[in-house]
C-alpha cells in the first residue's frame, strides 16, 4: 500500500466516516479508529472536540492540507464579506487540484495533487503545476495532450461512485473543464456532512 493510500484510509478511520465515499474504505467494514486503542468505546465529544473534528474532516477531505495552508485559506474567507463558512468552501473548491478531482479526471484528491504537480494540467492553455493554484470563474482547465491516455484518467472517468457537479462544465472526450461559478456548501457533493460553521467557531475561539 502506498504512503498516500495509507494516509487516506487512516484519515477515514480517524474520522470514523468514509469522507470520500470510496467503496474500499476500511470504515465500511470497521468503524473504530486506527491504532491499538482504536476499539475503545468513544467518549462524547465536547464542543471544542466537535469543532476540531469538523475542521480536521474538511481539511482532510482536500488532501490533508497542512494547518498552515488551511488557516491561510480560512483567513482569506474571513476577510471577504458574507458567510465565512460558505466562503471557505468556495475557496477550497477553487483549488486546481480540487477542480481536477471534482471533474473526475483522477480517482482521488491525492492523485489530483500529484497529477497537477507533474505538469499534466493546463489552465487557459498554459501549464500550471501548483496544486493550490486558484481558478477563477470562466477559466478553462484541460489535460495536456500527451497525458490524455493515462490509465489514471480512464479509471476516474469510469467511476460511478460520484458525479460531476453543475458548477463545472466537463467534456471527457476532449478532457476539458470549464469552471462556471464558485459553489456554496449546498452545491458541493460531499459524501458526508461537512460543517464549515463549526470550523468558523473553532477558529473564533482559538
Amino acid at each position: 500500500m502506498t504512503k498516500r493510500t495509507s494516509a487516506k484510509y487512516k484519515i477515514d478511520r480517524r474520522m470514523g466516516e468514509n469522507i470520500w465515499g470510496r467503496p474500499k474504505s476500511p470504515v465500511n467494514k470497521r468503524e473504530y479508529g486506527p491504532g491499538q486503542h482504536g476499539q475503545r468505546r468513544k467518549n462524547k465529544l465536547s464542543d471544542f472536540g466537535t469543532q476540531l473534528r469538523a475542521k480536521q474532516k474538511l481539511k482532510g477531505y482536500y488532501g490533508d492540507l497542512t494547518e498552515k495552508q488551511f488557516r491561510k485559506i480560512y483567513g482569506e474567507a474571513e476577510r471577504v464579506k458574507g458567510d465565512t463558512g460558505e466562503m471557505l468552501v468556495g475557496l477550497l473548491e477553487r483549488r486546481l487540484d480540487a477542480v481536477v478531482y471534482r471533474a473526475k479526471l483522477v480517482p482521488t484528491i491525492f492523485a489530483a495533487r500529484q497529477f497537477v504537480n507533474h505538469g499534466h494540467v493546463l489552465v487557459n492553455g498554459k501549464r500550471v503545476n501548483i496544486a493550490s493554484y486558484r481558478v477563477a470563474e470562466g477559466d478553462v482547465i484541460s489535460v495536456r495532450e500527451k497525458s490524455r491516455q493515462m490509465g489514471l484518467i480512464l479509471e476516474a472517468i469510469a467511476l460511478t461512485e460520484r458525479d460531476v457537479p453543475d458548477y463545472l462544465e466537463v467534456d471527457h472526450n476532449k478532457m476539458v473543464v470549464k469552471f462556471v461559478r464558485t459553489p456554496g456548501l449546498g452545491d458541493v457533493p460531499y459524501p458526508v456532512q461537512m460543517e464549515p460553521n463549526l470550523v468558523v467557531e473553532y477558529y473564533a475561539k482559538n
